[in-house]
């Protein structure tokens, strides 16, 4: 008999695949639309924002607050999901930006910009497991795995929102 976990984990599988793909494909299609809005700042706050949500679910988690903890961490998935949304819009109606700068900065810029999109490929699975260990309230598992998606995913969220800052100048 399947067990609800381990219908989740073929979904984890799914979903670890198929986003990475999606997003990856997406950035090779183009349409032609002016947007009314100018999407970066707007999805580096949404990204500044999670960070924010992530480190206040851990506090709350800490201090026995769970229910609060359960809404945060479901709002820091939505974050997300809103991000990576608008990162792809943006991405397939605007070229990409160039970073000018040369010299060490910039060999700064590239380790922060190659980790953030390595580990935000990484990080899908991570937090993918720690959800459904929460949800099929396995807490001994979950709590294991978040000491790993916690530091992580903030790394995604704050280094996301790092290369934002660095090469906004160049927009």
């Amino acid at each position: 008999m399947t067990t609800n976990a381990e219908k989740y984990n073929k979904w984890i599988v799914v979903l670890s695949i198929v986003i990475p793909l999606v997003v990856a494909a997406l950035f090779g299609v183009k349409i032609n639309v002016e947007l009314p809005v100018f999407l970066p700042p707007i999805y580096a706050s949404v990204n500044a924002l999670t960070s924010l949500v992530l480190i206040v679910a851990v506090w709350a988690v800490k201090n026995n607050r769970i229910a609060l903890h359960q809404k945060l961490m479901k709002t820091a998935i939505g974050l997300s999901v809103l991000f990576l949304a608008m990162y792809v819009l943006y991405h397939m109606t605007s070229n990409s930006t160039t970073f000018k700068a040369q010299g060490f900065i910039k060999t700064i810029y590239l380790l922060i910009l190659i980790s953030h999109i390595i580990l935000s490929i990484v990080v899908i699975p991570f937090v993918l497991i720690t959800y459904v260990r929460a949800i099929t309230n396995n807490i001994t598992l979950h709590k294991k795995i978040a000491k790993i998606t916690f530091p992580l995913w903030l790394y995604v969220t704050v280094s996301g929102v790092v290369v934002y800052l660095m090469i906004s100048p160049y927009y």
